[in-house]
Order: structure tokens, then sequence, then C-alpha cells
């Protein structure tokens, strides 16, 4: 089953009515058929603003921009250092 999408406007919307307190949070949501995705949406245009909401959805890797790319390669290489740092210390001990 596809997810759902939802565009930028719907989603300012729903927050929108959502801050206005007219309705019950779970009325509003079961009214635009969004189930808790309301809370998340609130959530982003308070931390970002009009920066909320900038595409579709999750983002393949291909997507990413450079430095969450690079971030993520940094992360795997150092959780590959760790990996060798536990076997070297494992495979010194034994010989001694």
């Amino acid at each position: 089953m596809k997810r759902k999408e939802f565009s930028k406007q719907f989603k300012e919307e729903a927050v929108k009515a959502l801050e206005a307190g007219d309705k019950s949070p779970s009325t509003l949501a079961r009214e635009l058929g969004i189930r808790r995705k309301i809370y998340k949406w609130q959530k982003q245009v308070h931390l970002k603003g009009d920066a909320a909401f900038p595409g579709q959805g999750r983002q393949g890797v291909e997507r990413l921009s450079e430095v969450e790319r690079l971030r993520q390669r940094v992360a795997e290489l150092e959780e590959e250092n760790q990996i060798l740092k536990k076997a070297e210390s494992h495979f010194t001990t034994k010989r001694e």
C-alpha cells in the first residue's frame, strides 16, 4: 500500500487548525485522515518555521545533501575503526 502524500499547504493548514483549538486534536486528525501525523507536523513548524516541509517525504541516499552523505560515511568509518580496534586488542592479548 502506497503512503499518502500531503502538500506543504495541507500540512500548514492542518497545524493552523490544530492551534486554533476549535476541535480536539483527535477529531481534527480523524476528519483530515492523518492520524497522529499532525503532532509531528506541528513540531516541524515550530522548529523550522517557513523551512518546514521542504520536499516529498523521506529522501533516498542519492538525494541527500553532500554534507549529510559525508556525515553518514564518517559514521560508517568510525564504526569500522572501532571494530578493528576491538579485533586488534583481541588478537594481541591471545598471543601473550
